[in-house]
């Protein structure tokens, strides 16, 4: 199983039957690159394989980069060269490939968005300072992060040590001589970004989740990977939580188009349940009790497994796992020219749930119930995400009022012209006043026009 990008590095995943320390190669070109690899697998430990393939999926292009145009005093710079030398890279990278503006500072930069720059600046700085976080630890890389401003730090620890009497240590903060250490600081990032803000995206076209089905179908997916597909449209969840479903998840709702599962900072504890329509039900319980029963060791279907089993099974009966699964996402995308994360399918559906919202909701408390429970169904942390969308809808209401304000004013403009050419025919018929003292004028309206004045 090979994944290709338009770069001269690519991953490889360890075929079937060999065995291997390796689950993932990376080579550029013939030549296997272990650094990357070995990147891959410590990250793996870390943090989640989602989030260790996109942070190697990111660096892949950053080291064709470096290979054909860094330049650092007359020389290509390569992965292993000191701080100095990756730093002097990685801020050309910014400007030139990611079209961010760069601001010099003491000892660190500032990293500025631009309406060009991709959304991804904040992943590919991350998943720098990651992969030399893991060199370093695997004794690899004999310097000091490059990613990280050490001089911050120090500054930091001074601030937060010291206290207002020279060459003493601070006195306790309950007795209040000494002005209190603040709970949050700079970040200690080399490169830190000052206007980066996540905007959820507004995906608002009703027929993708029937345009990727047939993409599927096309590049002949499985029930399993049609299954999976459907659930992250109908439900919401990102890709991993439903990748390591459980029967026991399975079972431990009340109803049959329900399902436990984790979510993002959860620790793996089931907080939250998911739910997908009846025709997802049917095609989960057939394949749990077909494809799935053979490729089970024991070959048992649902009444017989365990409730840690997991219900989506590889090839070769183990548990299925987000990069195989993606590998089959990838291709049916790849062979459409259709670019479409799988996440992508998570802002849908918060777009679509509250396009219904607003559809159904016959008054504004009904409205902001409605989004509350999507927001606890979501478990979002921060209930200010959903304003973003909400200011989505906002914007469309304000069009459609607009649009029907255009209108009634062509009305008025066609009324206007037609009774304007019946009075063209009649003489107009002029009021004279003698004395202004016999008009009724509404004071209030006299002052609002002294005001337009």
């Amino acid at each position: 199983m090979v994944v290709v990008y338009s770069t001269n590095y690519y991953y490889v995943y360890c075929p079937e039957g060999v065995e291997s320390r390796y689950e993932l190669l990376v080579f550029n070109g013939d030549h296997p690159c272990l650094p990357l690899t070995d990147f891959y697998h410590d990250c793996k430990g870390r943090i989640s394989q989602s989030s260790a393939l996109s942070y190697l999926q990111t660096l892949l292009p950053f080291f064709t980069w470096l290979d054909n145009h860094s330049n650092y005093q007359g020389s290509r710079v390569q992965w292993s060269d000191p701080p100095e030398a990756i730093r002097v890279a990685i801020e050309d990278y910014l400007m030139n490939e990611m079209l961010c503006k760069v601001k010099e500072r003491d000892t660190f930069r500032f990293v500025n968005l631009t309406q060009k720059s991709p959304n991804t600046v904040n992943r590919f700085l991350s998943s720098v300072k990651s992969f030399y976080k893991s060199m370093i630890y695997l004794r690899q890389y004999p310097f000091y992060n490059p990613l990280i401003d050490s001089q911050a730090i120090l500054n930091d620890y001074r601030s937060n040590t010291e206290g207002v009497r020279i060459n003493k240590p601070r006195m306790p903060s309950m007795g209040g001589t000494e002005d209190p250490i603040p709970t949050r600081r700079l970040t200690d990032s080399f490169f830190k970004l000052i206007n980066e803000e996540w905007q959820p995206q507004i995906i608002d076209y009703p027929d993708l989740p029937y345009q990727v089905y047939q993409l599927g179908k096309k590049a002949n997916w499985s029930d399993r990977e049609m299954i999976i597909a459907r659930m992250l449209f109908e439900t919401g969840a990102r890709a991993s939580e439903i990748i390591e479903l459980t029967i026991g998840d399975y079972r431990a709702r009340k109803s049959f188009q329900e399902a436990s599962t984790f979510n993002k900072g959860s620790h793996g504890r089931k907080v939250k349940f998911l739910r997908f329509s009846k025709d997802t039900v049917k095609r989960l319980n057939q394949y749990i009790n077909t494809e799935r029963r053979q490729l089970d060791p024991n070959h048992w279907g649902f009444d017989e497994l365990p409730d840690s089993a997991p219900i989506f099974l590889t090839e070769q009966g183990t548990p299925l796992t987000y990069e195989s699964w993606y590998y089959h996402w990838n291709k049916a995308m790849v062979k459409s020219q259709l670019k479409l994360n799988p996440h992508k399918a998570r802002h849908w559906f918060v777009t679509t749930r509250l396009r219904e919202i607003y559809n159904i909701s016959k008054t504004e408390a009904e409205i902001q119930q409605r989004k509350n429970e999507l927001i606890k169904y979501m478990k979002w942390r921060n209930e200010d995400t959903i304003k973003v969308y909400e200011h989505y809808f906002d914007e469309e209401k304000h069009r459609e009022a607009h649009d029907r304000m255009l209108d009634s004013m062509e009305q008025r403009e066609h009324d206007y012209n037609t009774n304007r050419k019946a009075e063209r025919k009649q003489k107009p018929q002029l009021t004279h006043i003698k004395n202004s003292s016999d008009l009724e004028f509404d004071h209030d309206l006299q002052e609002l026009l002294d005001g337009l004045e």
